[in-house]
C-alpha cells in the first residue's frame, strides 16, 4: 500500500479497563510462577535462572495492581466491593512474607514460592470473583 498514510490508532481505556484486564496478568503469571517452582522442586532442569526472573516478574504485577486501584480509589473516587481490597493487600503482606523467609526456607525455596505463587493465585481469583459479584 505504497503512498498511503499511516494514521495512528487511537486507543483508549478507563483506569478500571486496565485493572480489570491486568488483573489476568496477576493470575495467570503467579499461577506459571507457583506451578514452574513447584515443579522445580521435583526436577532440577526447571531449576533456572529464569524462574527466578519470572517470579520476580510475577510478584511485581502485584504491585503493579494494587497500585491501579489505589489509583481509581483515590484519583476517581471509585469505591470497591467489600473485601475487594483486603485480598489484594494480603498479595502484597504473603510476598513480603516470601521474600522475609527466602533464607530460613533455602533447603524448601522452590516449595515455598511454588506455594507462595499458588496462594497469590488464588487470592487474585478470589479479588476478580469479589469484584464481579460487587458489580452486580
Amino acid at each position: 500500500m505504497r503512498g498511503v498514510p499511516l494514521r495512528p490508532v487511537a486507543v483508549t481505556a478507563s483506569l478500571l479497563d486496565v485493572h480489570a484486564a491486568w488483573a489476568w496478568v496477576v493470575i495467570i503469571s503467579n499461577g506459571v510462577a507457583g506451578a514452574w517452582a513447584l515443579g522445580a522442586h521435583w526436577l532440577v532442569a526447571l531449576r533456572t535462572r529464569a524462574l527466578w526472573w519470572f517470579t520476580v516478574l510475577a510478584e511485581v504485577s502485584i504491585f503493579v495492581q494494587v497500585a491501579l486501584g489505589v489509583g481509581m480509589v483515590a484519583g476517581q473516587k471509585l469505591k470497591p466491593p467489600k473485601f475487594h481490597l483486603f485480598y489484594g493487600f494480603v498479595a502484597i503482606i504473603a510476598v513480603g512474607i516470601l521474600f522475609a523467609y527466602r533464607d530460613q526456607m533455602r533447603h524448601r525455596l522452590h516449595l515455598l514460592y511454588g506455594g507462595g505463587g499458588l496462594f497469590v493465585m488464588g487470592l487474585a481469583i478470589r479479588a476478580v470473583l469479589v469484584a464481579h459479584a460487587g458489580a452486580h
